[in-house]
């Protein structure tokens, strides 16, 4: 099915081409500046940390229905090795082949285009076989440390998890923004909660991965007015699945990806965060979730942490 008007119209109102130079790569993360981040440090309260990835496993989020997109295979290369000699220390080193969008990652820039195009105008096929992204790749991310918010649209739903045919609106962010207490500003990483991440925690993959809530073609417009940095959620494809226009797949990934250059993540697990921020009353913090720069990559896997 051909981009219909209506994503196109969108795509005028939230594109950030040329916004910072003709030779940007790196999009929404020049929102994040020195400022932005004394501020967010200035705000910790506690010094509590919060893991919010998921274990890289054998068994992990994948199913199969990404091709290519495998969990992490885990390999001993060496085990009590004396490499140098008898009596020496011995040493044991360890291989993984996985899909950098396995687990708990970034997308990057390159992950997805339309049109023929990537963020700042620039050719789709500029990403190759061999050499993956020529421009855009993952390893152009600035560092990505930034005041976090977590906008539990669930809690905000006052349910634990959203049903898996819930697309998030801006009216779903609003009401979340009300329930935290503060206002999304720029430079902001925001963080989304479902709840969704409930069925792989509690061992069901298929549930997880499909039907799910997520975020609506709408959203996109959301993020853009209020300059946000980068966003994340606790699901397997980010936006709803199936998606909420019939044969209209990933168009919230291009909104963001192509015409923002704006960062977004998958499979994050919000639980203890949401239950953390529910007991503390507040539902920002200083959140590192530093891109691993593979380079030429279309996305990296990341271990993020929550300081609050």
């Amino acid at each position: 099915m051909p981009l219909p008007q209506e994503f196109h119209d969108i795509a005028k109102r939230v594109n950030n081409w040329g916004r910072w130079g003709a030779d940007d790569e790196i999009g929404t993360l020049n929102l994040i500046t020195d400022e932005v981040v004394r501020a967010a440090a200035a705000g910790i309260r506690t010094g509590r940390r919060i893991p919010l990835a998921l274990p890289l496993r054998q068994d992990g989020v994948q199913t199969g229905m990404i091709p290519g997109r495998i969990n992490p295979l885990h390999t001993m290369t060496a085990i009590n090795q004396e490499i140098f000699g008898p009596g020496t220390v011995a040493t044991s080193d360890d291989a993984v082949t996985m899909g950098l969008q396995a687990a708990t990652h970034w997308d990057g820039l390159t992950h997805v285009s339309h049109s023929g195009r990537l963020y700042n105008n620039r050719p789709a096929d500029s990403v190759t076989a061999h050499g993956g992204a020529a421009f855009l790749g993952i390893e152009k991310a600035t560092p990505v440390v930034s005041r976090g918010v977590l906008l539990d649209v669930a809690r905000a739903h006052g349910t634990g998890r959203l049903p898996g045919g819930h697309a998030v609106t801006p009216e779903d962010l609003d009401a979340a923004e009300e329930l935290a207490g503060t206002s999304v500003r720029p430079g902001d990483i925001v963080l989304i909660r479902t709840g969704q991440i409930q069925h792989y925690l509690a061992g069901d993959r298929q549930a997880y991965a499909f039907p799910s809530p997520g975020l609506s073609l709408r959203t996109p417009e959301w993020f853009h007015a209020r300059d946000v940095a980068a966003v994340a959620n606790d699901t397997l494809t980010f936006e709803i699945f199936p998606p909420e226009v019939e044969n209209l797949w990933l168009p919230v990934h291009a909104l963001d990806l192509v015409e923002m250059g704006m960062l977004q993540g998958q499979n994050w697990n919000l639980e203890e965060l949401g239950e953390a921020c529910a007991a503390e009353r507040r539902h920002t913090f200083l959140l590192s979730a530093m891109a691993e720069p593979f380079v030429g990559g279309s996305g990296t896997p990341v271990a993020p942490v929550a300081v609050l």
